[in-house]
């Protein structure tokens, strides 16, 4: 794509009409891209060897990055011989030796299966550490994003919806989308009427600041955002659940269920609310349970816009 305003700079220095290869950006791809007729010690020095540097120095950084990354015993062995997290270590070890200003990788698990994920995700983790290079990783998953980055960029459509740490999106999204994808489970978002001291959900008022009712702008139905851990079971007021299922996790619990008093035909339409629970003797499925919601833990989205209230 061309840039039709602003400017790209990588430290202090302006890239924005630079062609790719003076841009000093190594890339990582889903897709492996390693040469099979070629050794593993070859792919990871291809790059150096396409740029005229001396042997010696070829050597030397495809022997450093082979350690970094745990390949020194795969070096004379062809990208068929081995597994997929260790052509993934391959590919990266190729971008490695090249000692770019900036690592961009364009969701380099997504071709491995769930338990080499997470291995591997901690092993860039630590190898960015170490490196202490800037990169640029690209993710559909959030939970990637929220351990591995130092600041998030979430981006919705194309249009760039909020930047900033793990958990500060996660403590104060900008807009309803943010707030529902940041978060496993995700943030319970419930439209409810605006009334006096609050928003009604069901037969509960939820405490919402008369300044962030003002915020509204005469709107009469508003979104409130709460966490499945800001919920707590109550003796007494509180939001009704009808529980359907329940996910004992051993200290705590996962209660899935819709809003309380509501016809058995109301509930297949109905909003999925999940709250998590601490406790080993959580409610069983069928009951209806009253939460409390911890103080300070309410989310306010405009309805008409997603923007944030509060």
């Amino acid at each position: 794509e061309e840039v039709n305003a602003g400017s790209i700079t990588i430290g202090d220095r302006d890239v924005t009409h630079l062609p790719p290869k003076d841009r000093d950006i190594a890339m990582v791809f889903q897709n492996y891209a390693l040469y099979p007729h070629m050794t593993v010690a070859d792919n990871m020095g291809f790059a150096l060897k396409m740029a005229n540097t001396p042997k010696a120095e070829r050597q030397k950084r495809v022997q450093e990055a082979a350690a970094l990354l745990g390949l020194e015993e795969f070096l004379n062995r062809k990208p068929k011989a081995l597994s997929g997290g260790q052509r993934q270590r391959v590919a990266m070890g190729r971008a490695i030796v090249r000692q770019p200003q900036v690592f961009l990788m364009d969701e380099p698990l997504s071709n491995l299966d769930a338990k080499l994920r997470v291995s591997t995700r901690t092993q860039i983790a630590a190898l960015q550490s170490r490196l202490g290079v800037t990169t640029v990783y690209v993710t559909h998953d959030q939970v990637e994003a929220m351990t591995m980055g130092d600041r998030v960029a979430v981006m919705k459509d194309g249009v760039l919806q909020q930047v900033d740490s793990p958990l500060s999106l996660y403590d104060n999204p900008k807009n309803v989308f943010v707030a529902g994808f940041i978060g496993s489970p995700a943030m319970n978002l419930i439209d409810g009427k605006v009334t006096e001291g609050g928003v009604q959900v069901g037969d509960f008022v939820v405490p919402v600041e008369r300044e962030t009712l003002a915020n509204a702008s005469g709107e009469d139905t508003l979104t409130v955002g709460i966490r499945p851990e800001s919920f707590e079971l109550s003796d007494g007021d509180g939001f009704g659940l009808d529980v359907a299922v329940v996910e004992e996790l051993g200290a705590d619990a996962y209660l899935y269920g819709t809003q309380a008093g509501l016809h058995e035909d109301e509930k297949l339409t109905a909003q999925q609310i999940v709250a998590r629970i601490s406790t080993r003797t959580p409610p069983q499925r069928g009951e209806t349970v009253r939460l409390s919601i911890k103080p300070g833990m309410v989310h306010v989205f405009s309805k008409e816009n997603g923007d944030r209230l509060n």
